[in-house]
């Protein structure tokens, strides 16, 4: 047995949104401007969404990758040279190849280090911090910065209110580094494709044509229904791998899609609504960028402190879900 064993901890956090927040009063008007009527009361007695960031023309997600990514490095103290894995979670990436990471890499202004996406569209964060963890106890890497970077607004039809009002654009890292002292003491993933149809974008490009529908498509009640219990199942397998009670939680931080899923899970393990990390108020449902979003509010504002035993909950199209306890 490894007397030293190498762990993973976050030393350091950053998020970014673009400039342009649109309220919901803001977005009600341009939506009935078009002929879709919807309210500020409407969408936040079913979402709890006050106001989300869109991007302005030109501005892609790996833009929004390299703002956060530079905001954890310098919570960190570490340069980006010193970087010897780059992990970006995207379903919005700027092109079809390469990837968005290949391309954040080069505008951080390093090179050699191992970069890629992973696309598990709201999950991808909790998947990517799960393969960056892996590479790190294997001994793979060091240092590693895990970026979920989204921009929604590009794959929204502005037609179907049940949708366009829910989603935002924003990214949020973390920095990874081994540690011969416990950070991420467990994780959790799992996907079912039979749920392929219920959170999609079911376009793809060939011979230089958009083929079917490009635009986001969901079954809310579909949605919710299979969030609400999954969330619940992988707290409980990750608690158990860990040899953790949710009594010795300290924060939930669950991906930012809707506060009564939030909620309803929190009910589920018998969590205090004030043990939950709740943002989705300020950018609404950001996908793969919500929960490193939401975590660095809450270490920036004093919640999140060393110590504290925080989960990070996603689920998502796929259908893809899982958890990630660690010791911040």
């Amino acid at each position: 047995m490894n007397p030293n064993p190498r762990h993973t901890r976050i030393v350091g956090t950053g998020s970014y949104l673009p400039a342009r927040r649109l309220s919901n009063a803001d977005l009600v008007r341009q939506l009935a401007a078009q002929g879709v009527e919807t309210s500020d009361e409407w969408i936040v007695e079913r979402t709890g969404i006050r106001a989300r960031h869109f991007v302005d023309d030109g501005v892609n997600a790996s833009d929004l990758a390299v703002h956060a990514a530079r905001h954890a490095l310098e919570a960190a103290g570490c340069r980006a040279e010193d970087v010897d894995l780059i992990i970006v979670a995207t379903s919005t990436p700027d092109m079809v190849f390469p990837s968005t990471a290949a391309i954040v890499q080069r505008k951080l202004g390093v090179h050699g280090c191992p970069a890629f996406d992973v696309q598990a569209v709201c999950s991808g964060f909790v998947y990517a911090l799960t393969v960056a963890d892996a590479m790190i106890r294997t001994g793979s890497a060091r240092s590693a910065l895990v970026i979920g970077a989204e921009v929604f607004s590009r794959i929204l039809d502005f037609n179907d209110r049940g949708t366009c009002v829910l989603f935002g654009d924003g990214a949020g890292a973390v920095l990874l580094r081994a540690s011969d002292t416990p950070g991420i003491l467990a994780t959790d993933l799992h996907a079912d494709g039979r749920h392929v149809d219920i959170l999609c974008v079911p376009g793809t490009v060939s011979g230089g044509k958009v083929l079917g529908d490009p635009l986001l498509k969901m079954d809310g009640q579909a949605v919710f229904k299979l969030a609400v219990g999954v969330l619940e199942s992988t707290a409980r397998a990750v608690l158990e791998k860990a040899g953790r009670s949710t009594e010795q939680m300290d924060w939930l931080i669950p991906h930012q899609a809707n506060i009564r899923i939030m909620q309803a899970t929190a009910r589920k393990l018998k969590l205090p609504l004030d043990k939950v990390i709740v943002t989705v108020d300020a950018h609404g449902n950001t996908s793969a960028a919500s929960i490193p979003l939401a975590l660095d509010v809450a270490v920036r504002d004093g919640r999140i402190r060393p110590g504290h035993c925080v989960m990070l909950q996603g689920v998502g199209g796929g259908f893809t879900w899982g958890s990630v306890l660690l010791d911040f």
